[in-house]
């Protein structure tokens, strides 16, 4: 196996990192706009070697695929760039693996109401290219989406013979504080991406169909394991809601995440000033996306690790009726320690959760273990085994059993 890693940011870094302890690959070519990034993530492993890409150039991605021989191109860039990387790697006769799926566009008239372009209709537009060419595009294996859609695959398996709902719950208690110990806002995921998820429309599956509601819609509080503790969580437009339908049957899907009072205010600020936009504005003679300027002036993820403390937990809350015939509620869930991360890898816990998973999709590839032709989502495919090469990566998973 030879992969192409596009993209040498926090989760990228994180994917080279936890790669690096594996022996189920020949090669990686750490590639980045920024090659200097490329190459401190490929250091120290004489299997990887560093490049510079263009990720918004399918052409180029094609090339350098060619170039090195890559059998397998992971995406690890905003999911702006997905496109470009999605058709490379296709013309290259490479197989395809992202953490998200292709963007959306909201309804132009009812964007509250119905969905326009959902999240991965570009991609699943391409299906029929990709299974003609005997090739696999595998969407959304990140860790949300990702390890939620194995854990609906698991849940729909093994535990439950009806499911009433797949509910993607997602909450922590991270604090990042400077030098002085006080507490600083700095999001420890791609500010861009936050921007683009929380304040679409989200989308919601419901009795064999998708509509899309308000942003922040609908708040729970769900009481997260582990010490994490309660968590207010509300709708945002995500990736699970989009894959697991496609592969399990299930009455309603959904997608909540804590995002907390000061960054949903933060959000609507942004969208409020225009600040969120990707539509280019001239500034004192230079042409700037306004949300790029927003993520520049922010505190890069892949360095905050260092100033964070406290937990991440990612999970699937899923109800309905259980393989004994009795109604069931479980969360299956996966929580990660800032302090193990830091001190394990040198890489905090959201990128490094959200890397560790791809890792594992491309050791079952490797393996034969796991195979396939198309665009599909991880729900197409067996769970033990990635479950049980997941906690080999010292990253055990959870079960835990609600009231019904």
């Amino acid at each position: 196996m030879r992969i192409l890693l596009a993209g040498a940011g926090g989760v990228g870094g994180a994917f080279a990192a936890i790669a690096a302890r594996r022996d189920f690959f020949d090669t990686i070519v750490v590639a980045d706009y920024d090659l200097g990034r490329a190459e401190r993530a490929a250091a120290g492993d004489a299997r990887f070697t560093a490049a510079q890409l263009d990720a918004s150039d399918a052409d180029a991605v094609t090339a350098l695929c060619r170039e090195h021989g890559v059998t397998h191109l992971m995406n690890a860039v905003d999911p702006v760039f997905d496109m470009p990387l999605f058709e490379g790697a296709l013309a290259a006769g490479a197989d395809y693996l992202d953490m998200a799926m292709s963007l959306s566009r909201p309804h132009p008239e009812r964007p509250y109401e119905v969905p326009g372009v959902k999240l991965g209709d570009e991609q699943f537009a391409r299906a029929g290219a990709w299974e003609d060419a005997g090739r696999l595009a595998l969407v959304g294996i990140g860790v949300e989406p990702g390890l939620s859609d194995v854990f609906a695959r698991y849940a729909a398996d093994h535990l439950f013979s009806e499911i009433d709902e797949l509910g993607t719950r997602d909450g922590a208690n991270l604090v990042v504080r400077d030098e002085s110990g006080a507490e600083v806002f700095a999001p420890s995921f791609s500010m861009w991406t936050t921007i683009e998820e929380c304040l679409n429309p989200p989308v919601v599956w419901q009795d064999g169909a998708w509509h899309t509601t308000a942003p922040f819609s609908e708040p729970e509080v769900f009481d997260f394991p582990e010490g994490i503790g309660p968590v207010e969580c509300v709708n945002v437009e995500h990736e699970e809601v989009l894959l697991m339908p496609r592969w399990v049957d299930c009455r309603r899907a959904t997608f909540k995440y804590g995002l907390g009072e000061e960054m949903i205010t933060i959000l609507r600020t942004l969208h409020t000033l225009g600040l969120d936009s990707t539509e280019k504005v001239r500034v004192k003679g230079v042409e700037v996306s306004p949300r790029d300027v927003v993520a520049a002036c922010l505190p890069d993820p892949a360095t905050i690790g260092p100033l964070m403390t406290g937990k991440t937990c990612a999970g699937l809350w899923v109800t309905g009726t259980g393989k004994d015939g009795e109604p069931r509620s479980t969360y299956l869930y996966h929580v990660v320690d800032n302090g193990w991360t830091m001190q394990e890898y040198g890489h905090q816990c959201v990128v490094w959760q959200t890397a560790v998973n791809p890792v594992v999709a491309l050791e079952l590839l490797a393996r034969g273990t796991w195979s396939g032709a198309g665009v599909l989502g991880p729900e197409a495919f067996d769970a033990v085994p990635f479950l049980d090469l997941l906690t080999e990566y010292g990253a055990p998973w959870g079960v835990q059993e609600l009231t019904p």
